[in-house]
């Protein structure tokens, strides 16, 4: 009983850490607007966004940052939040972003696929002309991945 207890409670440290550090990093990452300079307000992830060319519109100034986004999906209405988005009224497409603190990244992985779909889902109904992808940064590593 007293190993099944000590179990319990070193995981639910776990689950509180995982917790508390996924929500710094998305504070962080709220507060990140670069110029085209790449000039930015927190230097010390600015490196990494560096690094990968492709985030960078995601932290200029006219993208969309902690995006509501609600609708009805299979009946159910469905309420969430995206974290980074662009909307490219040129070429009528839009490009989302969600930031994962994971380490491992396939423990979830179901469940974030499921949640960027409902993203794009609903985007597509309320942006029928326009073109959607989603994509998660793995914050751990910070790797970019596509998911639809």
């Amino acid at each position: 009983m007293t190993n099944s207890l000590n179990a319990f409670l070193s995981q639910r440290k776990k689950q509180k850490f995982a917790t508390d550090t996924g929500t710094e990093k998305h504070s962080k990452m709220q507060k990140i607007f670069m110029d085209i300079d790449l000039n930015c307000n927190n230097n010390t992830l600015i490196e990494q966004i560096k690094s990968k060319p492709e985030l960078l519109p995601f932290f200029l100034k006219n993208s969309q940052t902690e995006v509501p986004i609600a609708g009805i999906i299979n009946g159910k209405f469905i309420s969430r939040r995206i974290d980074r988005l662009v909307k490219n009224e040129a070429d009528k497409s839009i490009v989302f972003l969600d930031y994962k603190t994971d380490i491992n990244k396939s423990l979830f992985r179901e469940k974030y696929v499921y949640q960027m779909r409902e993203y794009s889902e609903l985007l597509k109904k309320i942006y029928p002309d326009y073109s959607i992808r989603g994509l998660i940064l793995w914050l751990q590593d910070f790797t970019l991945e596509k998911i639809c």
